[in-house]
């Protein structure tokens, strides 16, 4: 199959950025992704080969642009039914059960989120070319509750920004083993790979360490147990199951971070995503989304509750 090759014509009154003008011209593709065309030499201008996307583009200059190739995912879709909490011609947010990978990785070739949301949605598999199709951030396996996937690139690179760049409010509802030291606080603690235990994260200095804040609330105080509300601020792997156990006040059922003998009987982690707000790609205002504590924990908070 041969490349395509898109041509277009300046018709512009004053100089232009290259990479401006083609982001102009080519909405379909996000900023980062064209300036790597012109990196890679697949943009000329007036038939010559430009690789800085500083260069000015000017009236009547042609400017040709060779897609490359894209390299199929080799993903199947597969028919398992998803929580849609919304859905528009751009975005996709689902509700995620405990339990489901977000995307192949290593031991996960099937069964994830991106096999479910193939189904759903089959133009997905045609943009990107990877095995994260759409992927914007994830969940931890046995994490479940709003996580938010794109439809095309520009949706994610639009979306993305906003989680490097804090510009949305991610809630978390947490049942924790013990007590945290405050009613409220805030966690300013940096997360690296745990230097001894490969497959853990661990709060390391600030040399070793990534920055990581996350700021808690108690809600509701049991004997042994508190229930959380978790605001993290930074996107750092396993972010708010390692700075509660910073805190001593593991996860219940953290069975990596938390106590070695369970305090309640319960096939995963108590840790879900209970609230996202965010902009979408072409609305004006952020919205927000809300996810129900599924069955499981809602039966083993309210034991507690009955217990107390």
């Amino acid at each position: 199959m041969s490349n395509k090759v898109i041509k277009l014509r300046s018709e512009l009154q004053q100089s232009q950025r290259l990479d401006s003008f083609l982001a102009d011209q080519m909405s379909d593709f996000s900023r980062s992704r064209l300036q790597q065309f012109i990196k890679n030499g697949l943009v000329s201008v007036d038939g010559n080969v430009i690789t800085r996307n500083g260069f000015k583009v000017s009236m009547d200059n042609e400017i040709t642009v060779t897609l490359p190739e894209e390299n199929p995912t080799g993903l199947i879709p597969e028919e398992i039914p998803i929580d849609i909490l919304y859905e528009d011609e751009r975005v996709l947010v689902i509700n995620k059960p405990a339990g489901m990978v977000v995307h192949p990785s290593a031991g996960h070739s099937s069964g994830t989120l991106v096999h479910a949301v193939l189904a759903h949605c089959s133009d997905l598999k045609e943009f990107s070319g990877e095995i994260r199709p759409g992927v914007v951030h994830r969940l931890d396996r046995d994490t479940s509750g709003i996580i938010i996937m794109a439809k095309d690139e520009k949706a994610r690179t639009f979306l993305q920004k906003q989680f490097k760049s804090r510009e949305l409010n991610k809630r978390y509802l947490a049942l924790t083993d013990g007590k945290p030291p405050t009613p409220t606080g805030r966690i300013e603690a940096p997360i690296g790979r745990d230097p001894l235990v490969r497959k853990r994260m661990a709060v390391l200095t600030d040399e070793k360490g990534r920055e990581a804040l996350t700021e808690y609330r108690v809600l509701e105080d049991f004997p042994r147990h508190s229930l959380i509300e978790a605001h993290p601020f930074t996107g750092r792997t396993h972010q708010i199951r390692v700075h509660l156990a910073f805190l001593k006040c593991p996860i219940v059922g953290d069975e990596l971070y938390g106590l070695r003998k369970k305090t309640i009987a319960l096939g995963r982690h108590f840790l879900h995503a209970s609230s996202l707000t965010i902009l979408l790609p072409d609305q004006k205002q952020p919205m927000t989304f809300s996810a129900p504590l599924p069955p499981e924990l809602e039966t083993a908070l309210n034991e507690l509750r009955s217990s107390s």
